[in-house]
């Protein structure tokens, strides 16, 4: 049986799209887009938001590990799944703070293309364990919707920022 994931977790999913779709809009300003701390802004939000869906899988784990009550179907982890678990738990951090000094090192704008890989990374990998039974499939759902949406907005500004154009509000 699947379960539908409930009304709050989709809305303040949604509500953390907020951050994202307004930096990326100033990222692409002709007013705003100029300066450098709201790319930073940008590049810093989405590697806060890798960061926890990495804790995500850290909750999975612990969770399995836990005596009783588990969020998915299936019996506890091995070694070997709880690896893997724990891996797409850090390695999303890692991937947003490599985006993080690519910011800082070089050009923000190489930082967009470490984000928009690592989201689709994290995504990719996420929809694997979910056809093992080791991500709910209500969680899911909401992962692709926002996921995609994220994506999107990194792409975009990172298209505009390399072709040099500018929205005007």
């Amino acid at each position: 049986m699947t379960r539908k994931l409930d009304f709050v977790p989709v809305l303040l999913g949604l509500a953390g799209l907020i951050p994202l779709l307004a930096t990326g809009l100033a990222a692409v300003s002709a007013g705003y887009g100029q300066s450098p701390a709201v790319m930073l802004a940008l590049i810093g939000y989405g590697a806060l938001v890798l960061s926890f869906l990495g804790g995500v899988h850290w909750g999975l784990a612990l969770a399995d590990g836990a005596a009783g009550d588990s969020a998915i179907e299936h019996p506890p982890a091995d070694t070997a799944t709880e690896r893997k678990r724990f891996a797409l738990g850090v390695l999303p951090a890692l991937a947003g703070w490599l985006a993080m000094l690519v910011a800082l090192v070089t050009q923000p704008v190489l930082s967009l293309a470490v984000l928009i890989a690592a989201f689709i990374a994290t995504l990719v990998a996420e929809a694997q364990a979910a056809r093992h039974g080791l991500v709910p499939a209500h969680y899911m759902g909401l992962r692709w919707v926002l996921s995609v949406i994220v994506i999107a907005v990194l792409t975009t500004v990172l298209v505009l920022r390399l072709l040099g154009a500018h929205i005007v509000l």
